[in-house]
């Protein structure tokens, strides 16, 4: 009984049906108790989540599980179908942990707690559907429902260029997903006949490879935009710059991993023709992700924007990750999208955290604090440390994952391994720098008198050395036994592998058209193996 349990569809509408339930809080105007209200929400659906992973996901199965389907709008060939597989489940329940979390970082929010809140609890639904739905015409419609909420909590609660930073962010991310939709309806209606979105059902046609070469391109900009991709990436700084600590979590922890969970689920796993082309394209870009964001990351000043280039840096190691034919390169970008997912919301909530009591975002008006804020020195600490790949915390274990995995990758030759690892390797010698650096023009910096001067000047609360604490935990649990997490998806992440590795055998054949129309060097790529999974 409990495996028949919807633990999908509640998980999706429980949030939001709880989002229209925080107008009629009664409430003195303070959010007193409409935060508590959209704790508890945001609480149970995460342990909705955790029910649907302990009674209803096996990791070893490699299928979807947890399957519920209803025809919704046939005539349109609209189902409302859902599901969870390794590719989704994981991320599902990161999902629901950093927006728990988020809500619980919201708490000083006193101006129009309830929109806030009702935005929070709309997105937490909205982005756990945009994983657990199986029908691509679905998915697009989760994936333009989360738009509105990040438009309106930018516009309304940002800084100072918060309209600017709220349509920039509108005008790339809606712009770019009328791509997703036109792939959908030309995927959809492929082939005649009623039309089928259903994930299942594309998979099962033979598509051609200069439709799935179509399609790979759109997606892969809408996909590029939300990663972010090099150089559409510029939506990101300053969406980051302009928005408040809960926000920061959502965008760094959640809306990027939805970028690297759908060039798995569509561009690799549902145009593997497609993707044996592109996969060095992904890769080189990646590499400039990481090379090009760490530079700029090391040339700002504002500490938001700061971070904000230092994530577009880490998910670098993503792109390289899904380029790889290895099982171990593509289970390694998985690990990294969780792992940033944490590590990312843990910096940012800090940034907020530390904005609140200096009231400046610029490193030259830093410096002296770290005798008032031992505390919060430490967590900054702890959480760079993590960021820097520190061994015994999950960025290690990822970024380590996708070296390892592609350097051993047999599917491209040895020179073009070994340039890409060696240029991959310069990001990963510059983010201690700039993390360290920036720790120490913070908190041991040239003294601010004025700053040091100020009675606000608090340590860490109980409050944020809990959210803190909360995210150490898988943190330092993942780098420690990466099995905890890599056994939920390695499964699904192998057969997806396998697939990509049988269109790479077709595009090595020397009379192989897909070669040919795209004029890419044969010499590129050899042989391809799929590894065994290390960890």
């Amino acid at each position: 009984m409990i495996a028949d349990f919807p633990w999908l569809s509640v998980s999706i509408f429980f949030p939001i049906v709880g989002s229209l339930i925080v107008p009629f809080i009664p409430d003195e105007g303070e959010g007193k108790q409409v935060r508590w209200f959209a704790l508890v929400i945001a609480l149970v659906t995460f342990l909705i989540t955790v029910g649907a992973y302990l009674y209803g996901y096996d990791p070893s199965e490699e299928g979807l599980q947890l399957s519920e389907k209803v025809n919704w709008l046939p005539d349109l060939g609209l189902t409302w179908a859902v599901g969870a597989d390794g590719l989704s489940m994981p991320l599902i329940l990161l999902t629901s942990f950093i927006t728990a979390l988020a809500v619980l970082a919201a708490w000083p929010v006193s101006f129009k707690p309830k929109l806030f809140f009702f935005l929070l609890l709309a997105m937490d639904g909205g982005q756990i559907a945009v994983f657990a739905v199986q029908d691509m015409l679905l998915f697009f419609l989760a994936w333009e429902l989360e738009l509105l909420p990040v438009y309106l909590l930018l516009a309304i609660w940002g800084g100072k260029k918060r309209q600017y930073a709220a349509t920039k962010f509108i005008i790339y991310t809606a712009g770019s997903s009328l791509f997703i939709l036109l792939a959908a309806l030309a995927m959809g209606f492929f082939g005649g006949g009623a039309p089928n979105f259903e994930f299942t059902n594309l998979a099962e046609k033979g598509f051609g490879s200069g439709f799935q070469l179509l399609c790979y391109s759109g997606l892969l900009i809408a996909f590029g935009v939300k990663l972010p991709i090099v150089p559409l990436h510029t939506w990101l700084p300053d969406a980051h710059g302009e928005a408040t600590a809960p926000v920061h979590m959502l965008l760094a922890g959640i809306l990027l991993k939805m970028g690297g969970y759908a060039l798995l689920r569509f561009n690799a796993q549902l145009l593997p023709d497609a993707h044996a082309q592109f996969a060095p394209l992904l890769i080189v870009l990646g590499v400039v992700n990481i090379i090009y964001a760490a530079l700029t990351s090391f040339a700002q000043r504002n500490l938001k924007r700061k971070i904000a280039y230092s994530s577009i840096s880490h998910m670098g190691f993503v792109l390289i990750g899904i380029g790889s034919f290895s099982s171990l390169g593509t289970s390694g970008a998985m690990l990294q999208m969780i792992s940033h997912g944490l590590i990312g919301a843990s910096l940012f909530f800090l940034v907020g955290a530390t904005y609140d009591r200096t009231h400046t975002l610029q490193l030259d008006e830093m410096g002296g604090v770290g005798q008032k804020m031992r505390i919060m020195f430490a967590l900054w600490t702890v959480c760079s440390l993590a960021s820097l790949a520190l061994p015994g915390m999950s960025g290690f274990v990822s970024e380590l994952m996708v070296f390892a995995g592609f350097v051993t990758d047999e599917a491209y030759t040895l020179p073009f391994r070994i340039v890409i690892a060696g240029l991959a390797a310069v990001g990963v010698i510059l983010t201690p720098i700039y993390l360290l650096s920036m720790l120490r023009e913070i908190f041991f910096g040239k003294e601010n008198a004025e700053l040091v001067a100020n009675t606000n000047l608090v340590d860490a609360e109980p409050r944020e050395v809990y959210i803190i604490g909360c995210l150490l935990v898988p943190i330092i649990g993942i780098g420690l036994y990466p099995r905890l997490m890599t056994d939920s998806y390695i499964s699904s992440i192998e057969a997806l592998v396998k697939r990509d590795v049988v269109a790479m055998e077709r595009l090595t054949k020397p009379a192989a058209p897909i070669i040919r129309n795209v004029n890419m060097t044969p010499a590129l790529i050899s042989a391809p193996k799929v590894e065994k999974n290390l960890f």
